[in-house]
């Protein structure tokens, strides 16, 4: 299948699946997302394919949403999607959360995976991480309130730093992220593909079903939690909030936004 937003390349047994926005900063948009779920569907029905590699091209990973496509929709389209996404945050937007093999997906991140690309990292199995790669989330400071983002960080090491980068925003490193077991490697700058292929290699080696076994139990346990806090958060409606769409403004006309409170 030919993709326009992304590529998908097969080299043995792993799949190469590649955010193909470079001049963007491989920002997700409304057609990224739904060829990744499209590659990761083929990816999950192809026999011969037992491991995915989920990395970006160009300067980062993934710098998050696209703001004007997904943030600046009419309201009257946001109130219809029940938000910006328009998809369920609980299956994510590699659609990991309901597969019929349960594959492993390895994320080789580098530069930023801020916002939709730190979830897209935390939705992966495993992470290994170039050194001095910045993670984000963003949705805090966007009149969002990301409570999937916070289950995923949480589950997967974070603790309290989960709370406090949900609710600072602030940026973190693949160090810092490595020491809370949020990510598996962190290796030097051009090696987190090459990196994530060795670690391909060491499972592979042992019996695919196995393998997809312990997957679907651990993306299970995630995935509870992030369906019970997306329940929550969607609720809330913060998407149709006068702050929600006031910091969308100010980010694409690189102003500082004035919030209100509603």
């Amino acid at each position: 299948m030919a993709y326009e937003t992304i590529l998908y390349e097969k080299k043995g047994k792993i799949a190469y699946i590649t955010l193909n926005r470079p001049q963007i900063l491989n920002a997700l948009n409304d057609a990224m997302n739904r060829e990744l779920l499209e590659a990761f569907a083929e990816f999950d029905t192809d026999e011969q394919a037992w491991v995915a590699i989920l990395s970006g091209k160009g300067r980062c990973f993934c710098s998050g949403a696209d703001v004007r496509q997904r943030q600046l929709r009419p309201p009257e389209e946001l109130a219809r999607l029940g938000g910006p996404v328009g998809v369920s945050p609980a299956d994510g937007a590699l659609g990991l959360g309901r597969t019929v093999n349960w594959k492993p997906v390895i994320a080789a991140i580098h530069g930023y995976a801020i916002g939709a690309g730190f979830s897209m990292a935390m939705e992966s199995d495993l992470i290994v991480a170039a050194e001095n790669t910045q993670f984000q989330i963003t949705e805090v400071g966007r009149g969002l309130g990301a409570p999937q983002h916070w289950a995923k960080a949480w589950f997967w090491g974070g603790g309290k730093f989960a709370t406090q980068v949900a609710l600072t925003s602030q940026f973190f490193s693949a160090e810092e992220a490595y020491r809370l077991g949020m990510v598996n490697r962190v290796v030097p700058a051009d090696q987190h593909i090459a990196e994530a292929e060795r670690l391909a290699e060491q499972i592979m080696a042992n019996p695919p079903l196995s393998v997809r076994c312990n997957v679907r139990v651990s993306r299970y346990q995630v995935r509870r939690m992030c369906e019970e806090a997306e329940m929550y958060g969607r609720a809330l409606k913060l998407h149709l909030t006068e702050d929600f769409r006031e910091s969308a403004r100010a980010f694409v006309e690189k102003r500082k936004a004035v919030y209100k409170g509603r």
